[in-house]
């Protein structure tokens, strides 16, 4: 026990090779962590992903510069990202759940109108989406447009018009 203390330090005086030690030990942690809250974490970037990144960064953090226990820093980081899993998964069979966690997209431009309503709804002018219409649709004009939509990644998509629309 007195070689963990020596080598990982107790309480907010540690030293620079102790900090260095949890740190290493935590990196290994957050990326098993990682890998138990699944591959969506850092591939879909919706707020319910985003959320655990932040929020393990900042607790795990704690444990590397001693502000907290390092255990229970680790045993309550390890209990986040389960509730992310299995939220995540249970999100897959549940629609109500799955729109309530992850949201879900809004239709910007369908039909020859713009939904000014849900373009007001996601925080976008008009500008923005014509400079996502150039960004994504490779095209100045909504009239090769089929839809465009506000998906729960925050992402705008682009539908082109068929070639016989």
């Amino acid at each position: 026990m007195k070689i963990l203390i020596d080598i990982f330090g107790e309480g907010k005086d540690l030293a620079v090779y102790q900090m260095c030690a949890r740190a290493i030990v935590i990196y290994f942690i957050a990326l098993l962590f990682i890998r138990i809250s699944g591959r969506r974490t850092f591939g879909k970037k919706s707020s319910f992903d985003n959320v655990i990144g932040i929020i393990l960064g900042a607790v795990l953090s704690r444990a590397v510069v001693g502000a907290s226990a390092f255990l229970p820093t680790v045993a309550s980081s390890l209990a986040l990202v389960l509730i992310h899993r299995i939220l995540g998964m249970l999100s897959i069979y549940s629609e109500k759940l799955s729109h309530i966690i992850k949201g879900q997209s809004m239709v910007l431009y369908k039909n020859g109108k713009i939904d000014r309503d849900n373009l007001k709804a996601s925080l976008m002018s008009e500008d923005d989406l014509m400079s996502d219409l150039r960004l994504k649709g490779s095209t100045t004009t909504l009239n090769d447009i089929a839809e465009m939509n506000m998906e729960t990644t925050g992402e705008v998509s682009v539908v082109m018009k068929k070639a016989n629309d």
